[in-house]
């Protein structure tokens, strides 16, 4: 296997961290594969990237036979578009080094959690287009082929988790109504959006769950193919809702959340196909 871990440099001269985990391909087997990849955004309120929906997250998607790549973008005090751009940067190095970390450039998914679920969104939709190529990008060229979401931050609205926008947008435009219309994720499907797979929890107490009722009724509405599950208990920031991502290895644990890995992955190979 192949590691990665390379630094990308914010436009406000903050730094991200950009980890890939590459199988290896064999002559026993094929040496000239191109394996789908998944590029991971933790969440963290755009406060901190959370460990637990990082490495954990990578391994699972490693363990299916997907290259995972993990984005550890700039939080505060950076403001949007920071996290974006370098969201952009992580998807065209895929993209650049398809050949050599043996990844198929049209077979990739981004997953993103909670806050980092809007940013994966943010990526995947129009939402940040203009500030994509303001920044020198091309969004149809740094946009994924697919969209996966854990218990996403979408809407800017009455039903906001409104920490998270305070903090992207700063003090200066946490309340400009202009801003948080432009990233309000739901206002932003269109044509151009991927597949999506989105899962909530219906008892989550910090981003609601009518966040991703938004988002599959925009989803609906524009014609985007998206498969979504609501779960009966658990509350926020579940990650893979086992010991191994449980808060202090205790709390957290849901069996009923846990299957929504195989549903991904499952869902995954089918949009892939």
């Amino acid at each position: 296997m192949q590691y990665i871990d390379q630094t990308i440099t914010g436009i406000d001269g903050s730094e991200a961290r950009f980890i890939g985990y590459v199988i290896d391909n064999s002559p026993e087997v094929d040496m000239d594969r191109r394996r789908p990849a998944v590029l991971v955004i933790p969440g963290g309120g755009y406060q901190m990237t959370s460990d637990r929906e990082a490495e954990p997250i990578a391994l699972k998607f490693v363990g299916a036979g997907y290259n995972a790549f993990v984005l550890r973008y700039s939080v505060a005090p950076s403001v949007y578009p920071t996290a974006l751009i370098e969201a952009a940067a992580a998807m065209r190095l895929i993209r650049e080094h398809a050949d050599a970390w043996h990844t198929d450039p049209d077979r990739i998914a981004v997953l993103g959690f909670s806050a980092g679920g809007h940013l994966a969104a943010n990526l995947a939709t129009s939402a940040g287009d203009n500030d994509i190529t303001e920044h020198g990008y091309d969004p149809d060229e740094v946009r994924p082929n697919a969209l996966m979401l854990g218990y996403p931050v979408i809407t800017a609205g009455s039903l906001a988790h409104r920490d998270s926008f305070d903090t992207l947008l700063g003090p200066d435009r946490k309340d400009d109504p202009q801003w948080l219309n432009a990233l309000s994720i739901e206002k932003r499907i269109d044509a151009k959006t991927p597949p999506v797979f989105v899962w909530h929890t219906v008892t989550d107490d910090c981003v609601p769950m009518e966040n991703t009722m938004l988002l599959v009724s925009a989803c609906k509405a524009a014609g985007i193919s998206v498969e979504a599950h609501l779960f009966p208990e658990g509350g926020h920031g579940l990650a893979l809702a086992t010991e191994e991502t449980a808060w202090g290895g205790k709390g957290n644990i849901f069996p009923c959340v846990q299957v929504w890995t195989q549903l991904a992955i499952d869902w995954l190979g089918r949009a892939f196909a």
